[in-house]
C-alpha cells in the first residue's frame, strides 16, 4: 500500500519556516502537484495562516491548508488536532504531498513517535531551520551550543537552548539559513558544530527558501532506529512537556489595538527595549505616517523587518482619486461591512510577542505606549505629519 508522504519544517522561532514554506507552496501549484498542508501557529492570531490568505494561491484546486493554532504542535492537545488534519486530507484530499510548518516551539520528538504508528501516511523528511545569523551572534557560529547545552543539564534546566539542540539531533537534514548575511567561510564552521550534534543529518545552505519541490518527493522514508536511543532518554522529559501547551519558558503577549503606532516613539522602543530576550514577534500594524499601507511586523532578536502586505481597504474607500466605478465601489463598502472595524474602518494592530516574562512584560508595555494618545489622534484626524525615522522603501511580500 503506498503511503502519502509527509515532510516536515521545524526549526526555532525565526528561522524562515514560512519563507520555506511559501516557496514550496509556489512551486507546487506552478508545477501542478496537489498539496495538503497545515501551518501551526502558537497564537490566537493565526499570523501565518492570514499572511497566507492574502495569497493567490489558496484559490487554486491542488492546495488545501490546515491552521492550527493556540497550542503547539508538539503538545498532547496539538498532536490530537493534527491527527483530525491528516485524516482528512488523507480521506478527502488524496495529496501528492503534505507539507506542515510547526511553530519555533515545536518539539521533534512526539511528532515522529506520532507518524511512526500511522498507516496511511509516512514521514520522509523532518527538516529543521538554522538560522545562520543566530549562530553567529548568539552561539559563536555553533560552538557554544553544546557547552550550554551541558549547563542547563547540570543546573536541571530546560530552555530554548535545549529545543534548538534536541531538533538538531532528530532532523534528517537541516536547513541552514540567512547564509547570504554572514561571512561565506563561516557556514561550513556552523555546519561542522551541527555535524557533531547529529552526524547523520545531511545539512545544506538555502538562501530565501529557495529548495525545488521535487526534491522533496525523491525522499525516502525517515529511519526511526537512528532516534532509538533519543527516545528511550527522553521519553519521561516528553511525557511532562507535552502537558504543557506553550512549553520551555517561553511567555506569549498579544497586543490588539486599532489605533496606529506614532512612528518615531516606536522606532525609538525598538532600539532601546529589542533585544535576544524577545524571542519573537510576528503581526500586522500600521503608521500613523503611511496610513494606507497594511503592514508585516516580523522580527527576530534584535532585528526587525517591516514587509508590505497590502493596502487597507478603508483607504481606498476614503481616497477621492481612488478611481474605482461606482459599482466597485459598493462592493468595497460591502466587504467592509463584513470586516471587524475599529474607529479608523478596517486598519489594525495585531501583533504576537513571544519572549522571557521579564523583557517581554517590559517590551509590550512600551509598546502599548506607542499608540497615539487621544490628542494625537486629534492631530492625526487634522492631518498632521508625524516623523517618521523607519526606511522609506519597504518591499511586498513575495514568493
Amino acid at each position: 500500500m503506498i503511503k502519502f508522504p509527509v515532510v516536515v519544517l521545524n526549526g526555532f522561532l525565526g528561522s524562515g519556516k514560512t519563507t520555506l514554506f511559501r516557496n514550496l507552496i509556489s512551486q507546487s501549484i506552478k508545477k501542478d502537484i496537489t498539496v495538503f498542508s497545515i501551518i501551526n501557529d502558537m497564537s490566537e492570531l493565526e499570523v501565518d495562516a492570514e499572511i497566507l490568505s492574502n495569497e493567490d494561491f489558496l484559490e487554486h484546486d491542488s492546495f488545501s491548508l490546515k491552521s492550527i493554532s493556540s497550542c503547539v504542535l508538539s503538545s498532547f492537545a496539538g498532536i490530537k488536532k493534527l491527527d483530525e488534519a491528516i485524516n482528512d486530507s488523507v480521506l478527502n484530499k488524496n495529496p501528492d504531498l503534505i507539507i506542515i510548518e510547526t511553530s519555533g516551539g515545536c518539539h521533534p520528538m512526539p511528532l515522529i513517535q506520532y507518524f511512526r504508528k500511522q498507516t496511511l501516511v509516512q514521514l520522509t523528511g523532518f527538516f529543521v531551520l538554522v538560522d545562520s545569523l543566530v549562530m553567529e551572534q548568539d552561539f559563536g557560529y555553533g560552538r557554544y551550543l553544546i557547552p550550554r547545552m551541558q549547563k542547563n543539564m547540570i543546573e536541571g534546566k530546560r530552555d530554548m537552548v535545549n529545543l534548538l539542540v534536541e531538533q538538531i539531533m532528530f532532523c534528517n537534514h537541516v536547513f541552514l539559513t540567512k547564509g547570504d548575511r554572514i561571512k561565506k567561510n563561516k557556514l561550513n564552521e556552523i555546519a561542522g558544530y551541527i555535524e557533531k550534534i547529529n552526524p547523520l543529518s545531511i545539512s545544506y545552505s538555502i538562501i530565501h527558501g529557495k529548495v525545488p519541490i521535487e526534491s522533496l518527493l525523491e525522499i525516502k522514508e525517515y529511519k526511526y532506529s537512528n532516534a532509538e536511543k533519543l527516545f528511550k532518554e527522553l521519553q519521561p522529559i516528553m511525557d511532562s512537556e507535552q502537558e504543557v501547551i506553550k512549553p520551555y519558558g517561553t511567555f506569549t503577549r498579544i497586543l490588539i489595538d486599532d489605533r496606529p503606532f506614532h512612528p518615531k516613539r516606536l522606532w525609538d522602543t525598538c532600539h532601546k527595549y529589542l533585544d535576544k530576550r524577545i524571542y519573537r514577534s510576528k503581526g500586522f500594524f500600521w503608521l500613523a505616517s503611511r496610513n494606507n499601507l497594511s503592514l508585516i511586523w516580523n522580527q527576530v532578536g534584535g532585528g526587525i523587518n517591516l514587509e508590505l502586505i497590502g493596502i487597507w481597504k478603508s483607504s481606498i474607500a476614503e481616497d477621492q482619486n481612488n478611481r474605482l466605478l461606482d459599482f466597485e465601489l459598493e462592493l468595497l463598502k460591502e466587504q467592509l461591512k463584513k470586516v471587524k472595524k475599529g474607529r479608523f474602518g478596517d486598519r489594525r494592530c495585531d501583533i504576537t510577542i513571544i519572549g522571557e516574562r521579564n523583557q517581554l512584560d517590559k517590551f509590550t508595555e512600551k509598546l502599548n505606549l506607542c499608540f497615539l494618545n487621544d490628542k494625537e489622534i486629534e492631530q492625526y484626524n487634522s492631518g498632521y505629519v508625524f516623523e517618521d525615522p523607519w526606511p522609506k522603501n519597504i518591499a511586498p511580500i513575495k514568493i
